[in-house]
């Protein structure tokens, strides 16, 4: 499929090529090793490139500064029929994904997601969001899934962040992952929890999935490699409110 959005600023396209996916690979070294002290067996240290299996079956999509064409921002995405020819869905590496898979709904996980530290902050991430409602809609998928990270391996430091999301955004339970390695997320009671820390807490990603709707799995899944925690994100298109459904395709 073909899939090119443009504005003043930035624009966005899939990758065509190898150049291209390294592109992305490149960036994602960049945010997920360089900045955030990721590692393990997929990244290329020589080259500066995070890289695994997955990104082989995938689409990517390239946010491109629309002035200097450099790539700033990138999403990979696996649909049901590349999660097949890759033996499975990345999240499934951390998530039991049984319940979500047998469900009548059409999904397509949303992963890798990262923008270059500058644009942080800009229109960035939403003309992403923007494309990735193109791409869904052309897909037929109503359900997006994917991991989402909180910086570090320390629960404690989590506590307020994952309280806060299980005990106010869990996902159906007919559609619910679960942690293959459990790490509770109700840590603090509800009547402990200070909730305007909670949200402060939670990372700008999830914060943003959950202005649409977005829930999360049960359990974290503490992912030393990468230096991160992880929860699993669960988006059901279907469920967005007419103020979401303007945010999550809006036109840019």
């Amino acid at each position: 499929m073909t899939l090119a959005l443009a504005q003043e600023t930035f624009e966005v396209t899939l990758a065509q090529d190898a150049a291209d996916i390294k592109a992305a690979q490149r960036l994602r070294y960049d945010v997920f090793v360089k900045e955030l002290g990721g590692s393990g067996g997929c990244v290329n240290h020589n080259d500066k490139l995070e890289m695994d299996r997955f990104d082989t079956f995938a689409d990517h999509l390239l946010l491109r500064e629309t002035k200097s064409s450099d790539v700033v921002g990138c999403y990979r995405i696996l649909t049901s029929d590349a999660a097949r020819r890759a033996g499975g869905f990345y999240c499934e590496t951390e998530f039991d994904l049984s319940l979500l898979k047998k469900s009548n709904n059409s999904p397509i996980e949303l992963g890798r997601s990262c923008l270059r530290a500058d644009v942080r902050g800009t229109s960035a991430m939403y003309v992403m969001w923007s494309a990735l409602h193109d791409y869904a809609v052309t897909q037929s998928a109503d359900i997006l899934f994917g991991v989402a990270s909180l910086r570090g391996t320390d629960i404690n430091s989590h506590a307020q962040a994952l309280s806060i999301l299980h005990q106010n955004h869990l996902a159906p339970a007919d559609l619910r992952p679960r942690s293959r390695h459990y790490q509770r997320m109700d840590i603090i009671p509800k009547s402990s929890l200070e909730r305007r820390a909670a949200v402060l807490a939670l990372p700008a990603l999830i914060k943003g999935y959950l202005r649409l709707g977005g829930t999360v799995g049960d359990g974290a899944f503490v992912d030393h490699a990468f230096n991160c925690t992880d929860v699993c994100m669960v988006l059901n298109t279907a469920d967005l409110t007419p103020r979401q459904a303007r945010l999550y395709g809006r036109t840019v």
